[in-house]
């Protein structure tokens, strides 16, 4: 039986975290929701001009062709690019999809650009794996679109692959040192790691709200559908849809 509403994502070839994370997050809602994949090749994160250029607009419509295949509802391409490449990279990916399929599209980068919006958070901190020069990237635009980064943590690693292997515990300890008593919220960035199981520990622990790239890259995604039923256990969120 085809669920009621379908979303697609393209995910990062290198990326072993997208579709296990988001398919726990979702295995209750299997009659109502269904959430289908198609990868681009991504193995490195940096900002030489080889590493940006995996994420151009040819390989994003490609794969959004065979999305639009499975007849889904919206697409999102669950990565994180345009937190370093700029806002405006990822808002002309999403106006090619919608021309090329006719379907509308999102981006991890823009979904957490709205979950600030919708949570009034102006000042947040930030969690990474990546590279010092792009989590410095990130800072700034994220700065450019108006929102202030008080302290960030990042762990220096550029092998895509990578990030899956770090543990929870390595992954409590960054999003731990990343937090400061300004940030109204904490960003982690990168579709590719573990801490969307950390969430909801976490937010109790540190007492605010916390963003991950894979939680907000189906958040927004599911308010694209007008979803109005809450989603337990990932955090603030997803439980408070609807």
């Amino acid at each position: 039986m085809v669920a009621a509403r379908r979303i697609g994502m393209i995910t990062p070839s290198s990326n072993t975290m997208v579709e296990p994370l988001t398919g726990a997050m979702t295995a209750h809602l299997l009659d109502d929701l269904s959430v289908h994949y198609a990868r681009i090749p991504v193995t490195r994160i940096a900002l030489d001009r080889d590493s940006l250029d995996q994420f151009e607009r040819d390989a994003m419509l490609s794969a959004a062709r065979l999305l639009a295949d499975a007849k889904v509802d919206v697409i999102c391409w669950n990565g994180t690019s345009g937190a370093w490449k700029g806002i405006a990279a990822d808002e002309a990916i999403c106006a090619a999809i919608a021309e090329e399929t006719g379907i509308p599209a999102t981006t991890g980068t823009l979904a957490q650009i709205e979950a600030f919006r919708a949570h009034g958070v102006s000042r947040y901190a930030l969690a990474v794996p990546y590279l010092a020069e792009v989590r410095d990237a990130i800072v700034e635009v994220y700065g450019a679109a108006g929102y202030q980064c008080v302290n960030s943590a990042s762990l220096g690693i550029s092998t895509n692959f990578t990030f899956a292997e770090i543990g929870l515990d390595p992954l409590r300890d960054l999003i731990r040192r990343a937090d400061h008593p300004a940030a109204e919220a904490i960003v982690v960035v990168c579709t590719n790691l573990a801490a969307a199981r950390l969430v909801e520990e976490l937010e109790r622990e540190l007492d605010k709200p916390i963003h991950d790239s894979l939680i907000v890259s189906l958040w927004q995604p599911l308010r694209m559908l007008d979803w109005d039923r809450p989603i337990p256990a990932w955090g603030r969120l997803l439980r408070e849809l609807g």
